[in-house]
């Protein structure tokens, strides 16, 4: 009950996940406003919240102008800030981009929010990528920070600009590091947002499922309506200020043993193993599997959509769609 009639800005709100958590919102009885540049290839597709346009009001703006922030941040209640460049190569090929988008914005937002809504909710979208290559597993929020690519280290920076305007001027905030989030409308046309939706693409396009080096690698994935349902809580809770909290899976498993449950779980299909392209294998990270017991004890959050049924769904939703339109 607590988002009945509340005023929410989603930031990223065309994106994948943030069209996801608008869904919800609506349904929830909020005042739902999205805010999204719809800058080429970072996901956000005005598609994505086709269903319920007419439950939500959808801003096209760029968080690193100012001056069109003020009006929107105003009167919100909760901002859920999802924006930001999510690409590690990309980063590496135009860091320069990255820190605009993962920098220079973040600190845009806190600084109208400062001035305007110092009272506001707002739950940052951070990512296990800071951690770099894992000193041990799982990974719990006490991990050092220690980032592989230009991404990782201005995701970093921005979830510390979170947590310095929470201690310094009083905003509530609370900082979520994903990891491998997947589910209906993610990003199937390449690997900027995860390996995962690419190969989703690939199994339902009959081409065969390309896995990096060995496949033996160790990963943990996130139902997007349990992301949801962390945004949410994390959104509502006084207990989630200031506080960082891992996400993840409720299995772990190989990617020789994902390929193969995909492939299974879509009817059909193949895989196969070929070299690390120097550039991923640069900035690959390993094992890595998440210690979400502190979300979990503080906000009682817990993954509960298993990995087949996540991966069924996902399936059944892309089979509904255009594969056409969800290739750029």
């Amino acid at each position: 009950m607590f988002y009945r009639g509340r005023r929410v800005i989603i930031t990223g709100g065309l994106g994948f996940i943030g069209s996801n958590l608008a869904r919800r919102l609506a349904s929830l009885g909020s005042d739902v406003t999205l805010l999204d540049s719809l800058i080429a290839n970072q996901g956000g597709r005005v598609h994505n919240v086709a269903a319920i346009r007419d439950h939500v009001a959808v801003n096209i703006a760029d968080l690193r102008d100012r001056h069109s922030l003020h009006q929107l941040v105003a009167d919100r209640d909760v901002i859920f800030n999802l924006t930001g460049q999510t690409s590690h190569i990309d980063s590496m090929i135009d860091p320069a981009t990255d820190l605009e988008l993962n920098c220079a914005s973040q600190l845009a937002l806190l600084e109208v929010c400062r001035i305007v809504n110092p009272t506001v909710r707002m739950v940052f979208a951070s990512t296990r990528q800071l951690y770099g290559r894992p000193h041990y597993l799982p990974v719990d929020e006490t991990h050092p920070v220690a980032p592989v690519d230009v991404n990782g280290i201005n995701k970093a920076a921005g979830e510390w600009y979170h947590l310095l305007y929470g201690s310094v001027y009083g905003l509530r905030v609370c900082v979520l590091r994903l990891t491998n989030t997947y589910g209906p409308r993610m990003r199937i046309a390449d690997a900027r947002q995860t390996f995962l939706g690419m190969w989703i693409r690939q199994v339902l396009t009959g081409e065969s499922v390309v896995v990096f080096g060995s496949g033996d690698q160790r990963r943990d994935f996130t139902y997007v309506e349990d992301a949801v349902d962390a945004f949410l809580l994390a959104g509502a809770d006084p207990a989630a200020e200031g506080r960082v909290y891992n996400l993840g899976g409720s299995s772990v498993t190989d990617l020789r043993a994902l390929a193969a449950l995909l492939i299974d779980v879509a009817g059909g299909g193949t895989y196969r193993l070929v070299h690390f392209p120097p550039d991923r294998l640069a900035i690959d990270i390993g094992d890595y599997y998440a210690d979400w017991t502190r979300i979990e004890g503080e906000l009682g959050w817990r993954p509960r959509v298993d990995l087949r049924d996540g991966l069924a769904q996902t399936i059944e939703f892309f089979r509904r769609e255009d594969l056409d339109d969800w290739r750029g």
